[in-house]
């Protein structure tokens, strides 16, 4: 019994030291991925730059040295990224193990706050975007557009840039950058991707005195850089084919034109997309008075969509002009806005802007609204109106009056 404990201790003795002398098998060591973009905004990289600008005077610096001057750990991982990013990006050479650091020429321009506006944000933009192939695939293919949404966009770089293994960051950046460099716009409600030198020209998409025209829309109105804002001048516009949008637009930045562009890009444009072109006032693409055109465009467009929020006059003078040639009309209005004596007998579209939860899971139910109130507007053998309903003699003593 003794003989076989004795045994079995000598076992487990010679198997602890087999396990102390057999060397393990090496783990696998991780690799790191390899993006082909960089891993930080061009915003927060070009900090580098910066600090090499203000404590070097542009030149040669030790790394360093200038760690210690921004107040950064030499061995901590986000220095390492950052100076690495910065190498990515083209603003620096060096690594983050180099005993110093130097701007590249363009890196230099980019930086400089000595430099013209206009050569540092050309710099930066060819660092930023177009150096770097994934961003400068988003930018080709979409300048001059209204940014698509994220999917379209991991989409195609998945179709046209090798090795991406996370397009969703990689989109994420390059919006990002592109807004730091200004070349995101917010035309009419929606963010649109427009040329360089579009973003680099201060007067870009800039608008004449709003409280000129018909509307609250800006005289003469002109159509935003990159962005064909209308089908055509007037005199040569497809009527059959257009609905114009009669709003309250307001100035740039206040509720009214928030407002104008929400209902106008979300809600009718999309509602009326497979059949008719929308404009709005302020997208009349034509010399001349602003009053000559609005009141063309409401003679003459197939259909009108009318939005009484706010109960703006000029919105009411326009649509009783409509109302006056009998034309069809669509009418929509905020749901927190009376609706006025003297057309509530119209056919009305109450959109309810409470708030963004009220709004949202009930766009696409208003889309549709408008859509069937369009579709019964234009097929329809006669348009009434007000004056039909409360003056049908109207257009016979009209006449009478003009003999």
């Amino acid at each position: 019994m003794q003989n076989g404990r004795n045994l079995d201790l000598k076992a487990k003795a010679d198997s602890a030291l087999t396990d102390e002398t057999t060397p393990k098998e090496a783990e696998p060591k991780r690799v790191r991925k390899q993006r082909p973009y960089p891993s930080g905004t061009f915003e927060n990289t070009l900090e580098l730059a910066n600090a090499i600008q203000l404590h070097a005077s542009g030149g040669e610096v030790r790394r360093l040295t200038l760690l210690e001057k921004m107040g950064k750990s030499p061995t901590s991982s986000a220095t390492r990224d950052l100076i690495t990013n910065s190498s990515k990006y083209g603003i620096t050479a060096g690594s983050y193990t180099a005993e110093s650091l130097t701007l590249t020429s363009q890196g230099s321009v980019a930086s400089d706050p000595t430099r013209a506006d206009a050569a540092r944000k050309s710099a930066q933009f060819e660092l930023g975007i177009r150096k770097v192939e994934p961003f400068a695939v988003l930018f080709d293919a979409f300048v001059g557009k209204r940014l698509p949404s994220h999917e379209v966009m991991r989409d195609l770089l998945l179709q046209k840039v090798k090795g991406l293994d996370d397009p969703r960051e990689c989109v994420d950046l390059f919006v990002v950058n592109a807004k730091f460099l200004g070349l995101l716009r917010n035309i009419g409600g929606v963010e649109t991707l427009v040329a360089v030198e579009d973003a680099f020209d201060s007067s870009s998409g800039d608008r004449q005195d709003p409280n000129q025209s018909t509307s609250d829309g800006p005289s003469p109105a002109t159509a935003p850089a990159g962005v064909s804002a209308s089908p055509g001048s007037v005199g040569q516009v497809d009527w059959e084919n257009l609905c114009f949008f009669i709003a309250p637009i307001g100035s740039d930045g206040s509720d009214e034109r928030k407002h104008s562009d929400l209902f106008l890009r979300q809600i009718v444009e999309p509602a009326l997309a497979e059949t008719l072109t929308v404009i709005r006032a302020d997208e009349i693409d034509a010399s001349g008075l602003i009053t000559s055109q609005v009141i063309e465009y409401l003679a003459k467009a197939r259909l009108v969509v009318a939005d009484l929020s706010y109960h703006n006059p000029n919105v009411f003078y326009e649509l009783a002009l409509r109302h006056a040639v009998r034309k069809p009309v669509v009418h929509i209005i905020r749901k927190s806005d009376r609706i006025p004596f003297d057309i509530n007998q119209a056919r009305m579209i109450q959109i309810d802007t409470t708030d963004i939860y009220s709004l949202v899971p009930q766009i696409e139910t208003y889309r549709s609204q408008i859509a069937t109130f369009a579709k019964a507007a234009l097929a329809a053998d006669e348009t009434s109106s007000p004056l039909e309903l409360y003056y049908p003699s109207f257009w016979d003593d009209f006449g009478k009056m003009k003999r």
